[in-house]
């Protein structure tokens, strides 16, 4: 019988499996870069907001505390978002007439909310409890960034599972002090001890033996 395919159709048949094997493989790749990017984690990226508030300006400069705004931090799963009260304690007195603080003043006089964005949005099927990690010993700046540095607001890390897998099988490096969670300057050399040592102290002393079990954050 005659040969309906020439030999060279053996070779081509073989390069377009590899070829189709290192096609899905490198699919695969790009999909997860494009996952972890900038513009699908919105990392590095100031979201706009009806008022510009600067952290730099209020922590950083004014050295306001996080609780001061923050006020449900300690107690709750939620670290809470100001009310507008809040923000005319200082700005009745302060910058009253500020066209900037225009929506602020109107928030007040209507009784209504202020429309902020949500910088750090979870998914819904995600789970988190800003009061367990303080009382932890988890300082805000490990999963906010260096807030007091930050004209506007952004996500300084993904919020990915992988990213917070990572800091509850290593929970160390990411530990301080109770009493310096809010301190957006300590250092670990401010303990007077070394790296190591004074994460094995932190873990010994807080009790911190986080779990990786999917039902921690996934109810």
């Amino acid at each position: 019988m005659a040969q309906v395919f020439h030999k060279s159709f053996n070779t081509l048949s073989r390069v377009s499996l590899f070829g189709a094997v290192f096609f899905a493989a490198g699919g695969l790749w790009l999909m997860g870069a494009v996952n972890r990017s900038p513009y699908m984690t919105g990392v590095g990226e100031a979201v706009d907001q009806p008022v510009p508030f600067s952290h730099a300006h209020h922590v950083g400069g004014l050295g306001l505390d996080c609780r001061y705004c923050h006020t449900s931090v300690e107690e709750a799963a939620s670290a809470g978002i100001p009310s507008t009260k809040t923000c005319m304690t200082c700005h009745s007195m302060v910058w009253s007439d500020a066209p900037l603080l225009e929506p602020v003043r109107t928030s007040w006089r209507d009784d209504s909310s202020i429309g902020w964005v949500r910088v750090h949005d979870l998914p819904d099927f995600a789970y988190f409890d800003h009061s367990i990690h303080v009382a932890k010993g988890v300082g805000c700046v490990e999963c906010h960034g260096p807030i007091d540095r930050m004209p506007l607001t952004w996500r300084q890390n993904t919020l990915n599972m992988e990213w917070c897998l990572g800091c509850h099988r290593d929970p160390g490096p990411h530990l301080r002090p109770p009493s310096k969670v809010f301190d957006v300057h300590w250092k670990p050399e401010d303990e007077g001890l070394e790296r190591s040592e004074l994460m094995r102290k932190l873990i010994a002393e807080q009790g911190v033996h986080p779990s990786t079990n999917c039902s921690v954050c996934h109810r």
